[in-house]
């Protein structure tokens, strides 16, 4: 996947940049409000690769806008900007940024970095299952495009249950699937459970996703 989103409230660049990336086979949605981008981020994350972020927006500052991104989905994102000075950049790399491109620079160097960090990131692929999407190299979930804030065990569980849906699950089973310690009591794991039930929004009395199974443990029937 090619697609770029590109976050420049410069209307004169962002044609410059969209019509130069185009000419290397990429597609790129442009926006020159923050509010609109994350707007149609939120909505269809899955179908861009990386983001291309202006830092000086009009009503939300770039670096506020970064985190708001990465909140949705653990994306690739350079940063494109005036704010050349070693401030802006160390703090820009700290958030997680891929890369930090002081303006002006040749557009070429812009789809060299690009390329460069899609190469990286051609193993990080996901799966939907229910209404969950899995990264596992990055051992993330989302749930409704948003990111759930697991645990180690909770993610290991959890992926258990996803890999072995529709069937009943011991909690002996949990624990050897996870790093849980062997002599760990059940009333441990029933925690564990009750604790992802909360982050996805589970009833117990009324599940969606994870059942009680009477005498054996638990089934995921999402």
């Amino acid at each position: 996947m090619r697609n770029i989103l590109l976050i420049e409230d410069d209307i004169q660049l962002q044609e410059l940049i969209q019509d130069y990336l185009h000419s290397y086979n990429f597609i790129c949605n442009s926006f020159s409000h923050p509010r609109e981008a994350l707007k149609e981020f939120a909505e269809n994350f899955k179908d861009y690769s990386l983001v291309i972020l202006d830092l000086n927006l009009p009503e939300m500052d770039g670096f506020d806008l970064f985190k708001k991104l990465k909140e949705i989905y653990e994306i690739p994102i350079i940063i494109s900007t005036a704010r050349g000075d070693i401030g802006n950049k160390i703090f820009g790399f700290e958030l997680g940024a891929d890369d930090y491109l002081a303006k002006p620079y040749d557009p070429r160097e812009l789809v060299l970095r690009i390329d460069s960090i899609l190469k990286k990131n051609t193993s990080l692929q996901t799966y939907t299952v229910s209404d969950f999407t899995i990264c596992e190299q990055s051992h993330s979930v989302y749930l409704n495009n948003k990111l759930i804030e697991f645990t180690k065990v909770e993610y290991e569980i959890f992926l258990f249950f996803i890999k072995n849906r529709k069937n009943n699950i011991s909690r002996e089973s949990l624990i050897d699937n996870s790093t849980l310690n062997h002599n760990v009591k059940d009333r441990v794991v029933d925690t564990h459970i009750k604790n992802i039930r909360i982050k996805i929004d589970d009833d117990a009395k009324k599940p969606k996703y994870i059942k009680s199974v009477w005498g054996i443990g638990y089934s995921f029937v999402g």
